[in-house]
């Protein structure tokens, strides 16, 4: 029994520490899919509108070289992490690559350790399944969808903490309007409220009031390869931003009218460079790109009152550096122990440029590493350019600064060895460990099923490996189905490990043509079996109402698809390859397969 004395010293100590954590700041940080550097108005883009967004520029900091990846998955691991993505276990965009490794520690780890309610609204790309789940890494909701691509942006079915749900609406308001009510919900403790937008990632798919305003619009500014610019793509591209940048307003707003604006500290930035050629400053590069226009990305930071307004930060800084930042600014402890390759931007943001020491930012992809310091960029192929003097990296000064492109060739060996080098070694092993009838061309880590706090396991035809003559229906796998099912020696595998013994309810979100109705099918994990028939049949049209214009080559047109209650199977603790296959066929084929879901009940 505590004394009266001690009791009364712990109610203090907990009150301060209350006390404390209430009079931090909020943080929103909102993340664009493959918006460019130049598609923002405060940069200097003619044809879009984006008011909102260029307010949260005017009225905060604006770090001018901030550089992201040059894809999706690894930006968003970097900023949830403060290290280089690689360092994680994310080296790719789809199939499991995206995933990272669960001993990493998250920005919402450490503001939910100080108290905060921590939400994200949107795309996450990091993962599906737990312990890579959103749920799983810090967040206590979770809307959106967890793949990188998404085929639907109207009336799309999201995830809602762990469920499918139908919703009605463009998927960036629909994601917004969440993000809303969690606000309006928190408005009496600190928050930490993330919304990755989906746009303007294609498809190219805008709500039809903002591409009435831009579908005939002039575009004067031209994409460095002119040549390569498709005008619609880009006018689709934009009026995806204006959406975009009204949602951003909206949130903005509801911070005003709860009078949390001025204790907020508000963060916009994109994942990549632009996802079609348009106007990028005249950088060279567009996604995917390892080039300054493929990894150059707007970051805009407000908090009123405390960072000063209007200003411009030219220090070299990139998503590493947002967890160190964030943090640093709010005051909370970092949860972690493994080494951050991020810096602490607080001295810069406040001026305080004493303090700042020169550094080289690294980026990789495919096999490609790059280096930037302050003033020049070392590129992939070890060709040197002055990016103040030529930024867009037509002319390489390797003779005039023989020294430097030396420093920083040996400075990209040295990286490359130490970060991609583990990282390959631990994939490598991780391979090792997989029996030869598994997937081989996805991720070699298991797919983990049956963790009582997260008992629903969504397995997509992204995450499963396609053999004999099944094959998924587009070339980009994150929005795709498993197609091509006409043979009993076809499979579809996923590589699972089986968390908890127990019973598990199976389901299967498909399609069938009507004549084909009755194959019967089988679902195994090591000796566990569930058969069922494939019924009623179930054929709706591709989806009509989803394009603005054509999808781009590799993208599935979508469907409605079925839910089929295959039934419990009993699974055993352990790794198994888990196999979908058919047992008879009476037609000519048995089922198009968007998703096989498992759901502990026992």
């Amino acid at each position: 029994m505590l004394s009266r004395c001690a009791l009364a010293f712990w109610v203090l100590l907990l009150a301060a520490a209350s006390g404390d954590a209430a009079d931090r700041p909020n943080v929103v940080v909102f993340l664009a899919d493959d918006a460019g550097w130049g598609d923002y108005g405060v940069n200097g883009n003619t044809t879009v509108r984006t008011p909102n967004i260029d307010s949260i520029a005017k009225q905060g900091v604006t770090v001018d070289r901030f550089f992201v990846c040059p894809v999706c998955a690894p930006t968003r691991a970097e900023f949830l992490t403060g290290r280089y993505h690689s360092r994680g276990g994310v080296y790719g965009v789809s199939t499991g690559q995206e995933r990272l490794n669960p001993d990493e520690k998250t920005i919402a780890d450490a503001f939910k350790a100080a108290g905060y309610a921590t939400g994200a609204f949107g795309k996450w790309h990091n993962g599906s399944q737990w312990p890579y789940h959103p749920l799983a890494r810090g967040f206590d909701e979770y809307f959106g969808h967890t793949s990188g691509h998404w085929g639907e942006y109207f009336d799309a079915p999201l995830e809602d903490n762990g469920r499918m749900v139908k919703t009605k609406g463009y998927i960036v308001d629909v994601c917004t309007d969440r993000a809303l009510s969690f606000i309006d919900r928190h408005r009496e403790r600190p928050f930490f409220c993330y919304i990755p937008f989906t746009t303007p990632h294609s498809p190219w798919a805008a709500p039809a009031k903002n591409w009435e305003q831009y579908k005939d619009k002039p575009v004067t500014q031209q994409a460095t390869l002119t040549d390569q610019e498709v005008i619609d793509d880009t006018r689709c591209a934009l009026a995806m931003v204006e959406n975009q940048d009204a949602n951003v307003g909206r949130v903005l707003k509801k911070l005003d009218d709860l009078k949390l604006a001025d204790n907020t500290i508000i963060v916009y930035f994109s994942d990549n460079g632009p996802n079609s050629w348009r106007w990028n400053g005249g950088m060279k590069g567009r996604k995917a790109s390892t080039d300054e226009g493929g990894v150059r990305s707007p970051l805009f930071i407000r908090w009123k009152g405390t960072l000063p307004a209007g200003t411009t930060v030219t220090t070299v800084a990139g998503a590493i550096d947002l967890l160190p930042t964030l943090t640093s600014l709010a005051g909370v402890q970092r949860v972690g122990d493994k080494p951050l390759d991020g810096r602490d931007l607080s001295p810069p943001l406040k001026i305080e440029e004493a303090e700042w020491t020169p550094r080289i930012l690294f980026t990789t992809w495919g096999g490609k590493v790059t280096a930037r310091t302050q003033t020049h960029r070392l590129d992939a192929n070890g060709k040197l350019f002055d990016m103040q003097a030529d930024p867009g990296q037509t002319t390489p000064v390797n003779e005039s600064q023989q020294e430097l492109a030396a420093s920083l060739t040996k400075a990209v060996e040295t990286w490359r060895e130490e970060v991609l080098g583990d990282a390959m070694v631990k994939r490598r092993g991780a391979r090792k460990n997989i029996a030869a009838t598994q997937a081989k061309s996805v991720d070699p880590r298991p797919i983990h099923v049956g963790y009582r706090e997260f008992p629903i396991t969504m397995l997509p035809a992204r995450d499963g490996e396609p053999q004999g003559l099944v094959k998924r229906s587009s070339g980009a796998p994150n929005c795709s189905y498993f197609v091509n099912w006409t043979s009993k020696d076809d499979r579809m595998v996923w590589n699972v490990q089986a968390v908890t013994t127990g019973k598990y309810e199976v389901t299967i979100d498909y399609t069938c043509p009507l004549p084909d109705a009755g194959s019967t099918i089988e679902l195994s994990h090591g000796d566990s079996r569930l058969k069922g028939k494939v019924e009623p049949g179930w054929d709706p049209p591709l989806y009509t109402n989803q394009d603005t214009l054509p999808r781009p080559h590799g993208e599935s047109q979508m469907k409605e698809f079925r839910t089929l209650n295959l039934g419990v199977i009993e699974l055993k603790q352990g790794e198994a390859p888990l196999v979908l296959k058919a047992l008879e066929i009476p037609g000519k084929s048995v089922m198009d397969v968007r998703r096989v879901t498992l759901t502990l009940v026992k």
